[in-house]
């Protein structure tokens, strides 16, 4: 069965796309919260590569050219930012300081975690970039050598969770803001966050969009100094 689909070159693409597209049709369907399609992908991909005892390895090797479009998926985060451009400009202290406190809370959250569990060096820096996209966290973990795959799990853990609780966080706290919404996702759950808050409306997503970059950068100059807190 592997060598069947070592032979199929878009195999991998293909049952990716369809996992998620099932994940789409049940989410619409049902309307439940937990459905949220990139975890249901996750689990039927999982599901299906047991059944038909297909290594990751073969399926990894038809599945990448997904990554492909990660780049210029990403640039056209830019587009909701630019069409709110002035509403950024009038609350850009705001933004700021919002994009900041949010950084800060998360790997100061991790800190007292590890503090709390007894982690070591390296499972605490592993641990440190769980709220930025997946491209520059692998870059901070392998830099402060932790363990990167781990921290690719852990992203992807972050960005489902942030995305499937993040309108009841918002009910049960009040926030109605929509600049607030925005920042609150892409700061603690990166692009899966902002898939959110696109869906909840243009300035939650172009605020999302525009944290995600800044949080990124604020997390690669911040996770150095957090680093040395645990030796």
């Amino acid at each position: 069965m592997a060598s069947f689909f070592e032979e199929s070159l878009f195999f991998g693409m293909a049952v990716s796309l369809i996992a998620y597209g099932l994940g789409l049709l049940l989410k619409k369907k049902l309307k439940w919260a937990f459905l949220n399609p990139l975890l249901l992908s996750i689990i039927v991909v999982i599901l299906f590569l047991q059944v038909l005892h297909v290594d990751y390895e073969t399926y990894n090797s038809t599945a990448q050219y997904l990554s492909y479009l990660l780049t210029p998926a990403t640039v056209c985060l830019a587009i909701p930012l630019y069409q709110q451009l002035k509403l950024l400009k009038e609350n850009l202290l705001a933004v700021v300081l919002g994009i900041v406190s949010g950084v800060i809370a998360s790997m100061g959250g991790i800190f007292v975690l590890a503090l709390a569990f007894g982690l070591n060096h390296e499972q605490y820096v592993t641990l440190l970039p769980k709220s930025i996209t997946t491209a520059i966290g692998m870059g901070v973990s392998e830099e402060l050598h932790g363990i990167t795959t781990i921290t690719v799990a852990v992203i992807i853990v972050t960005g489902v969770l942030g995305n499937v609780i993040a309108e009841l966080v918002f009910k049960i706290f009040r926030i109605q803001e929509p600049i607030a919404k925005g920042l609150a996702l892409g700061t603690s759950a990166h692009a899966i966050g902002t898939s959110k808050a696109l869906e909840l409306g243009e300035v939650e997503g172009a605020m999302s969009s525009l944290s995600i970059a800044v949080a990124g950068i604020l997390t690669v100059v911040g996770a150095s100094v957090f680093a040395n807190l645990i030796p």
